[in-house]
């Protein structure tokens, strides 16, 4: 019985690190800045995309402009919290609203309220996009969100072209302007940052997990938000970068499966000490 539920522990290790939705094993992968890849994308899409700059630090000195069209150093959003950082531009047609739907989509089945346990700033690198612009969009995502007292948590922020430029820069986040269209070429995806200002992880695409960004803002947080649940699925979920996702690791599940056979052999020895040593304490009586 004990071979067979070690056996099936394991099983189920492997089979968990496995499941659908999950990151594979590592495998090679391609991004918009492969060179590669360089050569088979159009021209307007060439050089567009997001480069990881894990553990970067953003420069909070920056200034753009809030809502009211006030100028603010970025620094304002960084106090003791984890931020929520997205590169969108207000005049998108189609992909930035996406983006910012699956933010505020995702962050409904998130327990964390923006302005008490993280702040969300959104950011326009079109230079072109005007505060008012900002100002509408944050009252549709407000109202949208729909969660009481979160407001002063939701910061939607434009700037001028070389403020634009050195904050996206140092996100590793690579667009083009087309002209002919007055549009951009650019790649979705969001960024959570430490309340230092450094990068701490990247999400791609425009449907983002709740259970990743859950994780994502306790560990950016250092664990200040958060509960012993959530200590304990990071043990268990690690982030991986190639796939901007959190997924289950077979050797940390092998690990509690060993550690489980352990106990259990540890506790099978000692009975069968116990019994054993009782057994010859009753020899040696009859031998008396």
């Amino acid at each position: 019985m004990l071979v067979k539920f070690t056996i099936s522990l394991t099983m189920a290790a492997l089979a968990l690190s496995a499941q659908p939705g999950e990151p594979a094993p590592a495998q090679p992968s391609l991004s918009m800045n492969d060179p590669n890849l360089k050569a088979k994308l159009p021209a307007p899409l060439q050089g567009v995309g997001i480069e990881q700059k894990l553990d970067q630090q953003v420069s909070l000195s920056l200034i753009f402009r809030d809502e009211a069209g006030n100028p603010v150093p970025l620094s304002k959003f960084f106090h003791g919290k984890p931020v929520l950082l997205a590169p969108v531009y207000y005049r998108c047609p189609m992909l930035c609203t996406q983006i910012l739907n699956g933010v505020a989509s995702a962050l409904k089945a998130v327990s964390f309220d923006p302005g008490r346990d993280f702040e969300v700033v959104a950011f326009s690198f079109d230079p072109k996009d005007t505060p008012e612009l900002a100002a509408s969009k944050k009252q549709a995502y407000v109202r949208r969100y729909g969660r009481a007292n979160t407001v002063n948590g939701w910061h939607f922020l434009t700037g001028d072209e070389a403020n634009i430029r050195a904050l996206t820069e140092e996100l590793g986040f690579h667009y083009r302007y087309d002209a002919a269209t007055d549009q951009f070429a650019h790649a979705s995806g969001i960024m959570l940052l430490t309340p230092e200002g450094r990068l701490s992880r990247y999400f791609y695409g425009v449907d983002y997990s709740p259970r990743d960004l859950r994780l994502g803002l306790v560990e950016a947080s250092a664990n200040k938000i958060g509960t012993l649940v959530d200590e304990a699925l990071l043990f268990c979920f690690h982030y991986d970068p190639a796939t901007g996702k959190y997924g289950a690791i077979a050797i940390d599940l092998l690990r509690v499966a060993g550690a489980g056979f352990a106990l259990i052999g540890g506790a099978f020895l000692l009975v069968a000490w116990r019994r054993d040593w009782r057994a010859g304490r009753q020899d040696l009586r009859r031998a008396g």
